[in-house]
């Protein structure tokens, strides 16, 4: 999750600039740089050091020219290696555009092919620098800076937050917004903008807000919105009462609340760029040709944690979707029982960080006995990602809370992606049926956002069992590895004794410990097995257990079976996991902090496991 800080009219801006980026260094990110303007000419420096990056520009910075106009700008990795030359701010040919950028431009391919035939040259392997090339060819058809960022933004699809500068007009800046945030401060003689509240605390009190799709234009004391058809508009207010350090967690009590109301947005930024223009999917850091993709006879995937519930589902969708053979296993174990594998498998290995070690030596461990490696991971540039023969990135955005919550659902649509593209190559799907999975696959986030709205109701649940000691949580087919995710949710959070089970095995022996008092949390979302699970829910009330489902919207089957419901909206059964995740989130976080514990981080857990 790139950081942008930005101002106009300081005579102090290089060191504004520094501030603010290391007031943005809680978003994660692995490189940073500053553009100052002066008349005619940028300045620039990067520095591409991890999470040193902001001390090294401080130092940088130490050498600026006189300005009073600039850019600063830490980067998250998507496209691109973390590199200086990769890092913002990126430039056009003639060093005169300078642009920082947060998002995805999912066009840039094409874009960048045209610009390449018209002669442009590319100095960065990122997305986002065909956006100074496109400016730079409207501003030399005669445009000024704000008319020639209205055009280039006409040409793009994607997610972004951008800010220009121009060594043509040095005293503005200019920037635009579409699904990522961006904020615009005012004084009597300056004009900021930031990507979050805390890089302009104490600089302003004058706040506003730049909505999707309107182009800002800031000089010293004054700020101009218009849409980005031209029309002007007023920018609403924004009323900010928190410290730096509540800033830091964008007004939320604790980072897990934040990043849990943050899944809309890692989801969609996931699935983000990964269509062709011909409708095929296209997965291009994986860098496995479909003939090798096509060659694949089993699928073996390693991971730990809830990284291994992302696993377990995937196991479902690609023996679904692609037809082909999935293995799941723990992957501290993967390597101790050696594992029969050869040119033909393909070992992926799933870890948040990238750096998860038993996940990393059971990746080793595979490629050792002749299979494909493929990383799945949020970091680029990890020991995973830079091990792998390829790699299939989430972009959930830094995620501090330990307990992993966008993160996995992340990962969950990432492995739905990497299934859809093995269908694909396969040929076990029809064109017209993965793209309806897409399209469905695409209706998530404001599904998501929909769940997220009923918070209130798992509170009142969570209220209603705070005095409970043992929770018991199933489920059947998908279910199930959703009620292994609940419970390890719990256990992690609260501290409460909390055991997950596929709801048909209750009889082989767990069902002896349901008595009055216990808690059963089922997953009850439609899928081929409810009636059976229908069953399961009945065994488990006559042992007088309480019982809470997951349930679909409007299912009164479901609500005459339990004592309390929470409802998520109706999906395709295999892509169900990623909503009825959620409140089961919710419910342990309330429960954690109904019993006063730190939800952020949960004693004797680290965010990242590197010992084996």
């Amino acid at each position: 999750m790139c950081g942008i800080i930005g101002a106009t009219g300081r005579s102090d801006v290089a060191e504004l600039l520094v501030e603010g980026l290391e007031r943005l260094e809680y978003r994660g990110y692995d490189s940073a740089g500053l553009v100052l303007s002066g008349p005619g000419s940028l300045w620039r420096v990067r520095a591409a050091e991890g999470t040193t990056s902001v001390g090294a520009l401080r130092t940088l910075a130490a050498d600026a020219p006189d300005a009073t106009t600039g850019l600063g700008h830490t980067r998250w990795a998507t496209h691109g290696q973390p590199a200086v030359e990769n890092a913002h701010p990126l430039f056009d040919c003639t060093g005169r555009v300078g642009v920082v950028h947060n998002g995805i431009i999912e066009n840039h391919a094409e874009l960048q092919a045209d610009l390449l035939a018209a002669g442009h040259t590319m100095a960065s392997a990122t997305d986002t620098e065909v956006l100074a090339h496109l400016i730079e060819a409207h501003m030399a058809s005669g445009l000024g800076l704000a008319e020639s960022v209205r055009a280039a933004l006409g040409e793009v699809r994607g997610s972004f937050s951008i800010a220009v500068v121009s060594a043509d007009e040095p005293d503005l800046l200019v920037a635009a917004r579409r699904n990522t945030p961006l904020i615009l401060g005012l004084t009597d003689g300056a004009a900021l903008l930031a990507s979050d509240i805390p890089a302009l605390l104490g600089r302003t009190e004058r706040l506003f807000v730049l909505s999707d799709d309107q182009l800002a234009e800031l000089r010293p004391g004054s700020i101009r919105v218009t849409t980005l058809d031209g029309r002007a508009v007023d920018p609403p207010a924004l009323s900010v009462d928190w410290d730096l350090a509540a800033a830091q967690k964008g007004g939320y009590d604790d980072f897990m609340s934040k990043e849990i109301r943050e899944q809309p947005r890692a989801v969609a930024d996931t699935l983000l760029d990964r269509r062709r223009p011909d409708g095929r999917l296209a997965l291009d850091e994986a860098r496995l040709t479909d003939a090798e993709l096509r060659s694949i006879t089993r699928v073996h995937i390693v991971a730990c944690g809830s990284s291994y519930h992302a696993a377990l589902l995937a196991r479902f969708a690609i023996e679904h979707w692609a037809r082909v053979a999935a293995d799941v296993e723990i992957a501290s174990e993967f390597r101790y029982r050696e594992p029969v594998l050869d040119p033909e498998a393909l070992a992926v290995g799933v870890s948040q960080s990238g750096e998860s070690l038993d996940t990393l030596l059971a990746l080793r461990e595979a490629r050792e006995r002749g299979a494909r490696v493929l990383g799945v991971t949020n970091v680029v540039d990890s020991s995973i990602a830079r091990e792998a023969d390829g790699v299939l990135y989430t972009r959930a955005g830094p995620e501090i809370c330990v307990a992993a919550t966008k993160t996995l659902l992340a990962q969950i649509v990432a492995l739905d992606l990497l299934a859809l593209t093995l269908a694909q190559v396969r040929e076990t799907r029809s064109p017209s049926e993965i793209s309806a999975t897409l399209d469905a696959l695409q209706r998530l986030p404001a599904a998501l956002e929909e769940v997220l709205s009923r918070a209130k109701e798992v509170d009142d649940v969570a209220a209603a069992l705070a005095a409970s000691r043992d929770f018991f949580f199933i489920g059947r087919n998908v279910g199930y590895p959703v009620a292994l995710e609940g419970a390890l949710k719990l256990k992690e959070l609260s501290y409460l004794h909390a055991e997950g089970y596929p709801a048909g095995e209750l009889k082989h022996g767990p069902i002896a410990l349901l008595e009055p008092g216990s808690v059963v949390i089922g997953i009850a979302t439609r899928n081929p097995l409810w009636e059976k699970f229908r069953a399961n829910i009945a065994e488990v009330k006559s042992r007088g257990a309480t019982v809470v489902l997951v349930a679909n919207d409007g299912d009164e089957a479901a609500e005459e079976l339990a004592d309390h419901v929470l409802w998520v909206p109706e999906a395709e059964h295999l892509l169900s996991p990623v909503l009825d995740i959620v409140p089961l989130q919710l419910f342990a976080y309330r429960l954690a902090r109904r019993h006063g514990l730190d939800v952020d981080r949960p004693r004797n857990l680290a965010k990242t496991v590197t010992v084996e």
